[in-house]
């Protein structure tokens, strides 16, 4: 264990990339990211994926041949998209192998545009799922309002599931219903359920970002004292609602029967405040069972210098009420944070979407007029 990321996985936390692309598939770079950082999962992102889109020449076949089809814009996305999601889904293979199921995933986006339709969000996280057609894929969901029964019947039909957007422990309670009620109608379908896994991806440095911008406003000595650490203080009181949650009656049955536990994963690890040092998220969330995806920034000052001294977050759990018990005593309400984290992040993943569509259109409408 000479590495943080050795050390991090000796601590039962798996290291997953922030990002899939077609360049890193085919270069090597992400089977070398595999094979020496120790990496064992990646997620997909629509800002990444337009990037390498635009100047990526590994696309240019596959996207002359649906301007030559005249392939409606969202359906161009998703053919190029799930190509890149099974390549990578076969890197990783081995490790999904290895691990049983648990690691060697991958994630792919429902449209963002679904947020809130439930009955389209199934529709399309199904389809994604035939598309794919990888048994290491996860089929990412927003933990919307819309989303929770969503998550239910993806899981129900035996699809695992990314779910995604989560800010505050209210929802991530909601989230874990919806998984137990989802592998509860998997179970009544006759589907075993050792072959579901899910991951819930809780947001750290966007509740520090809307945090700090009211203590600001607050402006006095003790909302200075409090700033940044609202985002580690939410994550670990999460992780304590996972320990208690996952060992009640209810999941405890659905385990006997061969469930997975739904992994805690920490997104949004890139650090705001200059004034902490970038492996912060990552160093404060080590705890058993549990994923922190990694821009590859981060990542590389992950394995240069991040100090993993060990669980520091199941003896953090006073610390971490102590903290929100300041921040309710000056008027910072986190339920309301979390509330406005979840519509300013959807908006922003459809703006996004939007910006992925312009520039799939900017690459095929020149091929489609030739």
């Amino acid at each position: 264990m000479n590495t943080p990321t050795e050390r991090l996985a000796a601590e039962g936390v798996s290291v997953w990339l922030d990002h899939v692309s077609r360049p890193d598939i085919l270069s090597g770079k992400l089977a070398r990211l595999i094979a020496t950082r120790h990496v064992t999962g990646a997620t997909t992102d629509p800002t990444t994926f337009a990037n390498a889109l635009s100047t990526g020449q590994e696309y240019e076949a596959q996207v002359d041949r649906l301007a030559r089809r005249r392939v409606p814009i969202d359906e161009a996305i998703f053919s190029i998209a799930t190509v890149d999601v099974r390549s990578a889904c076969d890197l990783f293979l081995p490790i999904y192998d290895a691990t049983a199921g648990v690691d060697g995933r991958v994630s792919i986006d429902v449209s963002p545009e679904l947020a809130h339709d439930t009955e389209g969000i199934v529709a399309q996280a199904k389809e994604l799922w035939s598309r794919v057609d990888s048994p290491n894929v996860l089929i990412k969901i927003p933990a919307t309002t819309a989303g929770l029964p969503a998550i239910t019947e993806v899981i129900g039909a035996g699809i695992s599931v990314d779910v995604t957007l989560i800010f505050g422990r209210e929802r991530y309670g909601e989230v874990i219903d919806a998984y137990l009620a989802g592998l509860e109608k998997a179970g009544e379908a006759g589907i075993d359920l050792s072959g579901i896994h899910s991951v819930a991806s809780f947001f750290v440095s966007d509740v520090d970002s809307e945090v700090d911008r009211r203590l600001a406003a607050i402006g006095t000595d003790e909302a200075d004292a409090l700033a940044s650490r609202a985002g580690l203080a939410n994550a670990r009181l999460a992780y304590e609602l996972y320990k208690q949650r996952f060992a009640e009656e209810r999941a405890a049955a659905l385990l006997a029967a061969g469930a997975n536990v739904q992994r805690l994963l920490w997104a949004s690890t890139s650090v705001g405040d200059a004034a902490w040092p970038d492996t912060t998220y990552i160093a404060g969330l080590v705890a058993p069972d549990t994923v922190c995806t990694l821009p590859e920034k981060t990542l590389g000052a992950t394995l240069d210098r991040a100090e993993i001294t060990g669980d520091v977050v199941t003896g953090g759990y006073a610390e971490a009420r102590a903290v929100f018990e300041r921040l309710a005593a000056i008027g910072v309400d986190v339920d309301d944070v979390a509330r406005v984290l979840e519509r300013k992040c959807v908006q922003r993943s459809i703006a996004s979407w939007y910006e992925l569509q312009q520039t799939v259109y900017g690459v095929l409408a020149p091929l489609k007029a030739a």
